[in-house]
């Protein structure tokens, strides 16, 4: 088993796959303040709004040489075994994110989900180095649940039986995009086993937070709160009841520190990560509490509900809080402050990148609330 590791040491080199995204440069800039680490940002840059994230990490970084980027696909293995080649540790959040694009583009999404997370393994295996290697994942992988029962109030639903959900909880991908993902992180489970890679699978839940670009398909939390602010019409699938919990990304980061300092014991293990049932919030109550932080009445219309999409979800994170004594910090409405904050600074940036989304005619669409 390997030993603890110190996040000062300054003879790390960390390689962030999608490190220029909305988590991976919330994990760089942590590491950048907190750590002497050299970091190493790979990113294809696909993303709306990524390259004020690399501009920030660079400010951040200085005249000092603890930051090297390179602008490449998870898909091309030489590309992959290059920048895995030197690195002690390797952060795979590099994906295809949205379930709804893996409906229309599954091969898309098979090919930078699995065989993505495919090419990051091997090219540690074939490293020699044996870095900690840890991938994200998501709830998704889980299905709808649907042997729980849910009692349902006014303006949410809830789980009847359980508190949230488990490592326990037996996988079931209803979606191509929980398929990849799912696929993904068995693999990861397993090259810590076959070939003594020290991997962690994070099952995530809502992540929400600074430097996130939401729009219709991920990222709801923000997306609510821009479309608010820029008096934008949005669509609920569903009735607007369902649950999540949401967990600030300052939270996340803090996961990602704790799982790599503590590898000794959370090597080869996958766990369920989320703001747990102190951070839930139904899509309705969300909209009434940023309508209050506000002062904007937010409109929306109603949808039939999306294939795939979970009524309840809830984490259940005992076994990390276990194994490192991780637990969430921050309330959904501190999440939102720190987002509408970050929103404030950022607007310039931040309105072009949400504007890609189609506007929405409330006139034209059924069920309008």
């Amino acid at each position: 088993m390997g030993k603890e590791m110190s996040t000062n040491d300054r003879n790390q080199l960390i390689l962030i796959c999608g490190g220029a995204g909305f988590i991976g440069s919330n994990w760089a800039h942590w590491l950048l303040e907190n750590t002497e680490s050299k970091l190493h940002i790979f990113d294809n840059l696909s993303r709306k709004g990524v390259l004020t994230n690399l501009e920030n990490l660079k400010k951040a970084a200085g005249k000092s040489d603890r930051l090297k980027i390179t602008i490449g696909d998870i898909r091309d293995q030489v590309e992959v075994d290059r920048a895995v080649s030197t690195a002690t540790q390797v952060f795979q959040f590099a994906a295809q994110v949205a379930v709804t694009t893996s409906v229309t583009n599954p091969r898309h999404d098979f090919d930078v989900n699995l065989l993505g997370t495919f090419n990051v393994l091997e090219a540690a295996r074939k490293s020699g180095n044996r870095p900690f290697v840890l991938f994200t994942s998501t709830n998704k992988v889980y299905g709808d649940l649907a042997e729980h029962q849910i009692v349902s109030f006014p303006k949410r639903h809830e789980f009847r039986d359980i508190g949230g959900i488990s490592e326990a909880q037996p996988l079931d991908f209803h979606s191509p995009y929980g398929c990849s993902k799912g696929a993904a992180d068995q693999y990861v489970r397993d090259y810590s086993r076959i070939y003594d890679i020290p991997s962690v699978v994070f099952r995530m839940s809502c992540i929400a937070g600074p430097r996130q670009f939401g729009n219709e398909d991920q990222g709801w939390v923000a997306h609510f709160l821009y479309s608010a602010l820029e008096q934008n019409p949005l669509v609920i699938y569903g009735d607007g009841r369902q649950i999540r919990d949401v967990l600030c990304v300052e939270d996340l980061v803090r996961a990602f520190d704790a799982a790599r300092t503590h590898q000794s014991i959370t090597r080869g293990q996958i766990y369920n990560v989320g703001g747990g049932p102190e951070n839930t919030v139904s899509l309705v109550e969300l909209i009434s509490e940023i309508e209050k932080l506000t002062g904007k009445k937010l409109q929306y219309v109603k949808d039939v509900a999306r294939p795939g999409d979970q009524l309840v979800y809830v984490t259940d994170y005992g076994k990390l809080k276990r194994d490192t004594g991780w637990k969430p910090q921050f309330g959904v409405r501190q999440t939102l402050l720190r987002i509408y904050d970050w929103w404030k600074q950022n607007r310039a940036v931040v309105e072009p990148a949400v504007a890609a989304q189609p506007a929405i005619a409330l006139e034209n669409v059924s069920g309008a609330a």
